[in-house]
């Protein structure tokens, strides 16, 4: 295993425990979430994370890399959502969630390796601001989607979207220091 896969798998295991552990605390509240709410969430953690890197300061506290773990949650969160939303079902149980969680966050995982394969390392070599950046735009690619009732005619869809968003923010965690 490379040290991307390694630092990448360790990363979504500290965010696996965080929902987890949040789940435990809050229940599943936010199964209230609509898309387009989840959307928004993500757009607010991003905003601030941007708000942080152009002011350098951060009078809430949360650091940079507890934001970014709330964007890797919260796509997932998305993906999740979107799941059950297709199946047309509830989720019976935490173990279900968990389930799906774990199936997006593998499939978003395999995802990256591809695309490592064709892009080689060069995000180890991208600015900070860049992967907050590259988040804020699918942000707003989701946004656009949502507006035209998740129809697309050339592009992907949100789901493909959230899972840049996961990636990117892994990949900003990877980068920050620890």
């Amino acid at each position: 295993m490379d040290l991307t896969q390694r630092e990448y798998q360790e990363i979504m295991a500290d965010c696996r425990s965080i929902f987890v552990k949040k789940n435990s605390d809050y229940g599943t509240s936010w199964r209230l979430f609509r898309p387009s709410s989840l959307t928004d969430q993500l757009y607010i953690k991003a905003q601030r994370i941007r708000n942080i890197e152009e002011s350098g300061q951060n009078a809430v506290g949360d650091d940079l890399r507890s934001e970014f773990m709330g964007l890797v949650n919260y796509g997932l969160i998305a993906l999740v959502q979107l799941h059950y939303l297709q199946l047309g079902k509830e989720p019976q149980s935490l173990d279900d969630i968990l389930k799906t969680y774990d199936h997006w966050s593998q499939n978003t995982y395999d995802l990256m390796r591809l695309k490592n394969t064709d892009y080689g390392e060069v995000w180890r070599s991208m600015r900070p601001s860049s992967f907050t950046d590259m988040i804020l735009v699918k942000i707003a690619r989701i946004k656009q989607i949502e507006d035209n009732q998740g129809q697309t005619q050339v592009s992907e869809g949100a789901d493909a979207n959230y899972q840049d968003i996961i990636n990117y923010a892994i990949f900003a965690l990877i980068m920050l220091p620890k």
